[in-house]
């Protein structure tokens, strides 16, 4: 994948600075302060103008991966505006790693306006299986109810994932297979994956639990692959729409994840792009332009005077 600008997000950025009215207060600005305000209204012109560049980009793809911190609100906030820029352009569908498969029928009813809010995180059993706060996500699923986009369950049931993680695939039974792809499809061969989530795990103090690394590499592929199957499901059966995916970055980062695995699916026809949010180093350099096809920084809120 291409490196390309780093986006900058202008909505939390101002430039304006605000001045006393009355003659007898004035103090006129420094030239350090004239400069700064130069250089925040410089800024936030780029910022637009790199975010107008990435939409216009995105528009073209067949699927959209918005790559984020679960914890993030500036992350969740990125993706709101997003989908409503793509939504004005086309018609698009929401695909979330945030519901599991068993519930989509739930994510319809509430769609269909036969379910509340508090009924929907209920019956999605959202705050056990999910369990980041709901307010994150909140607005994302109000615009989409309000504009009839359609939501599409991602997840491997916590129970497979569990699983798997503590026995392996082969353990799994009959009646835990409904909701994943074929176990044939389920390909942990991708050594550069498997170095990558080591390394990410040795940084962490290793999986927890007394798991193996091969089982919870064996968990963490079968979540890509039950997920990548549901983006890919999706999109061949509604061509004319845009998936948009929202999901953690340890899911779709240098492509290890869903995006490689919907590709296989789909053939080499397929246009997608990834945006990784508000990457936590500001300076990533040409060494790392595969990690995303694109950068959605927002730059810092400024401080009030």
């Amino acid at each position: 994948m291409k490196f390309l600008p780093m986006l900058w997000h202008s909505g939390l950025v101002s430039a304006l600075l605000l001045l006393p009215l009355a003659a007898c207060s004035y103090d006129p600005p420094t030239l350090a302060e004239v400069s700064a305000q130069s250089s925040a209204q410089s800024q936030a012109q780029s910022q637009a103008q790199l975010q107008a560049e990435i939409l216009t980009r995105l528009e073209t793809a067949d699927v959209v991966y918005l790559a984020e911190t679960h914890d993030d609100p500036a992350d969740h906030q990125a993706q709101l505006e997003i989908i409503q820029s793509l939504d004005q352009a086309r018609e698009i569908a929401i695909a979330l790693e945030m519901f599991q498969r068993p519930f989509q029928p739930t994510l319809d009813r509430y769609l269909a306006g036969e379910l509340t809010e508090a009924e929907l995180i209920a019956q999605s059993e959202y705050e056990t299986r999910w369990g980041f706060p709901w307010e994150l996500y909140a607005p994302i699923m109000r615009y989409a109810k309000a504009n009839q986009i359609p939501l599409i369950a991602l997840n491997t049931p916590a129970e497979v994932t569990r699983k798997v993680a503590q026995t392996g695939l082969d353990s799994l039974a009959e009646a835990d297979l409904r909701y994943i792809p074929p176990l044939a499809e389920i390909d942990t061969s991708d050594t550069d994956y498997q170095d990558w989530l080591r390394q990410f795990l040795e940084g962490h103090g290793g999986p927890h639990g007394g798991l193996s690394f091969e089982n919870f590499f064996a968990a963490q592929v079968l979540w890509d692959e039950t997920m990548a199957e549901g983006v890919a499901d999706y999109a061949a059966a509604h061509p004319d729409q845009q998936v948009i995916v929202l999901a953690g970055e340890g899911h779709i980062i240098f492509d290890y994840g869903i995006p490689s695995r919907v590709a296989r699916r789909l053939g080499a026809d397929l246009t997608q792009y990834s945006v990784l949010l508000h990457p936590p180093d500001a300076t990533l350099t040409e060494t790392d332009d595969h990690i995303a096809d694109f950068f959605w920084t927002s730059a810092p809120p400024a401080k009030p005077e």
